[in-house]
């Protein structure tokens, strides 16, 4: 019965990890298919730390990141090309929200808190999203 209690333990560890990474320089994958999920990145609440880099890998084809939503003061990046490696470094506090571009609709949304600043959440949750991305963003959110 102990082995049984420490087997799920592990397994909620596992999972729950999985999809919140606390890191320095961290790298992100592009996925087609992670579990029962499809067209995901394989972190979906990204909490680093001022002057941290996230490099996201094109481990599926036909991927990309584009920042539609960020704290004031932070110009957002140009949209990543497809199927290309891109690396950003944070220097601003705050929420970023990003899409797949050529995926949005099918809730391909992931989230960047730097500094532990929550502070634009509101805009955040204001930001224009379509399609499954409008379900995926409120469950995001409400688990911060």
């Amino acid at each position: 019965m102990k082995n049984l209690i420490a087997l799920v333990v592990s397994v909620f560890a596992v999972v729950f990890v999985s999809s919140m990474a606390y890191s320095a320089d961290m790298s992100i994958d592009m996925l087609n298919k992670l579990g029962k999920e499809k067209m995901v990145y394989s972190v979906d609440v990204a909490e680093i730390d001022v002057g941290d880099t996230i490099t996201w890998l094109p481990a599926s084809k036909g991927h990309n990141v584009h920042f539609i939503a960020g704290p004031d003061g932070w110009e957002l990046p140009k949209k990543s090309k497809n199927n290309k490696e891109v690396a950003i470094t944070f220097d601003t506090p705050g929420v970023y929200l990003y899409q797949c571009t050529p995926h949005a609709s099918m809730g391909m949304i992931a989230l960047v808190i730097v500094g532990d600043d929550k502070s634009n959440l509101d805009a955040i949750a204001k930001a224009k999203v379509r399609g499954k991305s409008k379900k995926k963003l409120k469950k995001l959110l409400g688990a911060l």
